[in-house]
């Protein structure tokens, strides 16, 4: 295994609920060529997850989408939902990989359109939620789950206002997805009181520095400050956060520094009486 699992559990459904396992992955940049990352990703199934979260960026090739959909493989028998990042509309060209670490001025360096379009049909043919700016339900354990999520606010596709609003009375448990968490995005959906919301886009901060036991994030490459670039975190009056720091990298910039590749396991257990 040539990335991390990472399992965290927590507490958030109604008293006397099943627990539910999630299974969370971003930022895969398939291409043909990755072959130890597609045997990883093909693995994921025997992970027995309830429910399966990506928040976008599968591809970073022209032939991404049969290259995703195999290295899929079983998980896409489970119950699914997926967002778009940039990386699944546009492939990824060459650029000064010191402009990652630079203050975003906003100016995106977009390659060959990539068969979004082509992607998402074969997701959802095969019963996986499409979420880019759109809401669902789904019954998974029991619990009556309502996702909602936002197409990639890194190209600014994202229309919250399509999805807006609290979540339904019967609702269990209402998830946020996104590929790129912005604070407009987080705040929007904390406005509606989710009790969750996934992302990814930030690769962990993909360079790291040591940092007093752990390691520190040097950029989110968005607005998210950087202790918040990987894993499950809070701010007050706010939902739960959790940024996967993904599997992949642009194959332009193929570096990550103390940000292994990785996936998670989110555990929700039911709250104590």
């Amino acid at each position: 295994m040539s990335y991390r699992l990472k399992e965290v559990e927590l507490d958030l459904l109604p008293v006397g609920s099943n627990p539910l396992r999630i299974l969370h992955f971003s930022d895969l940049h398939l291409t043909p060529s990755r072959k130890r990352e597609i045997a990883d990703i093909h693995s994921f199934n025997s992970l027995e997850p309830d429910l399966v979260i990506a928040t976008g960026d599968f591809m970073a090739h022209p032939d991404g989408v049969s290259v995703v959909l195999g290295a899929l493989g079983g998980l896409l028998d489970r119950p699914g939902a997926f967002v778009f990042g940039s990386n699944d509309y546009f492939a990824p060209k060459i650029k000064n990989p010191a402009r990652y670490l630079m203050p975003d001025n906003g100016k995106r360096i977009l390659g060959d359109e990539l068969d979004a379009l082509g992607l998402a049909k074969s997701l959802e043919q095969l019963g996986w939620l499409n979420l880019n700016d759109k809401k669902a339900k789904l019954k998974v354990n029991g619990l009556n789950i309502e996702l909602r999520g936002t197409d990639d606010a890194h190209l600014e596709r994202d229309k919250y206002e399509l999805v807006k609003g609290k979540p339904a009375r019967n609702v269990d448990l209402s998830m946020g997805v996104t590929h790129a968490p912005y604070a407009r995005v987080l705040n929007a959906m904390a406005a509606d009181d989710l009790d969750i919301i996934f992302a990814g886009h930030t690769h962990g901060g993909q360079i790291r520095l040591p940092w007093f036991g752990e390691s520190k994030a040097l950029v989110t490459n968005c607005d998210l400050p950087t202790w918040r670039a990987r894993g499950l975190t809070k701010v007050e009056n706010q939902p739960w956060l959790h940024v996967s720091a993904g599997m992949g990298t642009s194959p332009f910039s193929r570096i990550r520094v103390a940000s292994p590749p990785e996936a998670s396991i989110i555990t929700l257990t039911a709250r104590s009486k």
